[in-house]
């Protein structure tokens, strides 16, 4: 098989799976990887975790879609948990993290109409990523993504992230516009980048100030990847906009935003819609995996485990002058090379059974299912070792030729 007649978007490794149980995969080969991406952050639950086959067995049996024009019961059902867990009001289910970005910014812009803000501006982030729709494209950073794309719609503020000074010099340039401020927790897709202490607080703090909209893109971090059930949750906050994506369906094409009552309230019948959004398979799976997390106490094994994944790092890595930095929460992860490491993932794989995903070119980024065992942790810790140890020899045995 070949991949002639798929459109070039991707740089697939040389290497495809069949089947996955818990934390690992399986190639066609029969031979065994330690899952370390978790499908970016996807499959958190787990491969092949009986309940969500079971879940999934059944009702593909039972029912697949009827559309929003009828009420669905596991989509109530799921916006009932996801609202009792976050604190927020209601929920909107679409297919996908880029659609619930968008989903936001359209309440933000609503926001602003409702203002009286004739040209609204959305401060973002630099070095954010929150999807490939012309929108969210407006809103991420970096000129790869956005490249031949231009001009994008939409206005937008972009900001170093965690940097207050520059919040509050926007906020006097350009203060009567702003309607919204839309982030990450955490920053994903530019290497694991943590705020500074008390950045998301003065965020809140500030929006409350102003009356803009605090909208938070929870995709990767949300549904206990860093050890609760949103990153939010770690200072004390609820923002008035949460998206959700990734871990919500551990496989499943599912997408959510989440609002306060006043903010979601400002969307009435025919101001949204999703064709597929909500449908009963993706909602009851929606159900299953947060079941799952409660039942298995998997936000106390993300936090443990996590904890010890960066210590453990932190121990064997201090040896090695190629790496600049470890940081993360929970089960993301972060390290710092000081080369550019895309190669590193197919070492990792073909010679340590070990599967790692690099992102903005030299960071290795660890995304491994919240299910990961003590022993799991000191496998990926070896092989990380191990990897580096490859490339060096690699590079000596380049530069001795």
């Amino acid at each position: 098989m070949t991949a002639a007649h798929l459109m070039n978007t991707y740089q697939p490794l040389p290497l495809s799976f069949v089947r996955g149980l818990g934390t690992r995969l399986w190639d066609h080969d029969g031979r065994e990887y330690l899952d370390a991406v978790a499908g970016v952050a996807v499959t958190s639950v787990g491969h092949s975790h009986p309940k969500i086959v079971a879940a999934i067995s059944e009702q593909a049996g039972l029912l697949l879609h009827t559309s929003n024009l009828y009420s669905i019961d596991w989509q109530q059902q799921l916006a009932q948990k996801l609202t009792r867990l976050s604190g927020l009001d209601q929920a909107f289910f679409n297919n996908s993290g880029a659609e619930a970005n968008e989903t936001a910014l359209k309440l933000a812009r609503l926001h602003a109409w409702k203002k009286g803000i004739e040209r609204p501006l959305i401060v973002v982030m630099e070095n954010a990523f929150h999807g490939r729709t012309l929108g969210t494209l407006s809103a991420s950073d970096g000129p790869a993504v956005r490249l031949g794309f231009n001009p994008l719609p939409g206005e937008f503020l972009k900001i170093p992230f965690g940097d207050l000074k520059s919040l509050a010099t926007i906020t006097r340039l350009h203060g009567e516009r702003i309607a919204a401020i839309l982030l990450e927790p955490i920053q994903g897709e530019s290497g694991v980048q943590m705020a500074p202490a008390g950045f998301l607080l003065a965020v809140r703090e500030h929006c409350d100030r102003n009356g803009w909209l605090m909208m938070l893109d929870e995709i990767q971090t949300g549904i206990g990847r860093t050890g609760q059930w949103f990153a939010f949750q770690h200072d004390g906050i609820v923002p008035d906009v949460m998206t959700l994506a990734k871990a919500l369906g551990n496989g499943i094409p599912i997408g959510a935003c989440l609002a306060r009552d006043k903010v979601a309230q400002l969307f009435t019948p025919g101001s949204h819609g999703s064709t597929f959004g909500g449908n009963p398979l993706a909602c009851r799976v929606g159900c299953t995996v947060l079941e799952i997390i409660e039942e298995q106490g998997l936000l106390s094994n993300a936090e443990r485990q996590g904890q010890h994944l960066l210590d453990r790092l932190r121990a064997e890595l201090s040896g090695y002058p190629e790496v600049l930095a470890i940081r993360g929460r929970g089960l993301m992860i972060g390290i710092d090379l000081a080369f550019p490491c895309r190669d590193l993932m197919l070492t990792a794989a073909r010679e340590h059974s070990l599967l790692i995903n690099v992102t903005r070119g030299s960071t290795i980024r660890l995304l491994p299912p919240l299910t990961l065992a003590a022993e799991e942790v000191e496998t990926i810790v070896r092989g990380i070792c191990q990897t580096l140890n490859s490339h060096r020899s690699h590079s000596e045995i380049a530069h001795a030729g």
